[in-house]
């Protein structure tokens, strides 16, 4: 039999672990020894986050919007996709790409100007959304969108995100909000990656088990 050239054989699904590996390569999650970072929902924390930079890594960008669009694949039932702005927006395109499925995005607050839009694009009511973010840290500008569609008409359940630091606040908030969250990696895996892969230095390990610990009051 003659190999067709243009066949290429599908590439493995990457594990928590690997993500946890790319994203500490690509530096989108670090850790500082002797400065804080203040977090929109107001944790002082040592580790910062930046899911931003991958999509300008194109290996790690294609990766992980295949894994996000099994991920979504796996609810069965879904209708579309809704990106939190704006991180989550190009992860959320990508996978409406692979998906064949109608996209909008969901803004923090509705615009102070024009048509006052909260979401951008066309949230059709009766249909299932899946929202796409970056990071989940206490969850809620995940819910805010959630509740955006929902209020729009929409049906909401789900919330898929490339990573999530595990917070129990973040639990409690999704509890209460009646929403699953789903994440493809997350705080603990980047840890013990970290750790086995020499990625972090000793001190730098300590600094983000002692925030891990009591991360509501560590900056105290």
């Amino acid at each position: 039999m003659t190999e067709n050239p243009n066949h290429q054989e599908k590439q493995p699904l990457l594990t928590k672990e690997d993500i946890a590996e790319r994203l500490l390569s690509l530096g989108a999650i670090s850790v500082e020894t002797d400065r804080t970072y203040t977090w929109s929902s107001g944790i002082e924390s040592p580790v910062y986050s930046d899911m931003r930079l991958i999509i300008s890594d194109v290996e790690s960008r294609k990766q992980i919007a295949d894994l996000l669009a099994e991920t979504v694949k796996k609810f069965g039932n879904i209708d579309g996709v809704a990106g939190t702005a704006t991180a989550g927006i190009p992860h959320a395109a990508l996978v409406a790409e692979r998906l064949g499925f109608p996209m909008v995005y969901v803004r923090s607050e509705a615009k102070g100007h024009g048509k006052e839009n909260q979401i951008e694009g066309v949230a059709q009511e009766g249909l299932s959304y899946v929202v796409i973010e970056d990071l989940i840290s206490t969850g809620s500008s995940s819910i805010k969108s959630a509740e955006a569609l929902i209020a729009a008409g929409a049906i909401c359940n789900n919330v898929v995100s490339i990573f999530d630091y595990k917070l129990p606040i973040a639990t409690e908030n999704a509890t209460q909000a009646e929403l699953t969250f789903n994440s493809l990696t997350d705080f603990p895996t980047v840890m013990k990656t970290a750790l086995e892969k020499g990625l972090w230095s000793t001190q730098q390990l300590e600094v983000a088990q002692e925030w891990y610990a009591d991360p509501m009051s560590w900056h105290k």
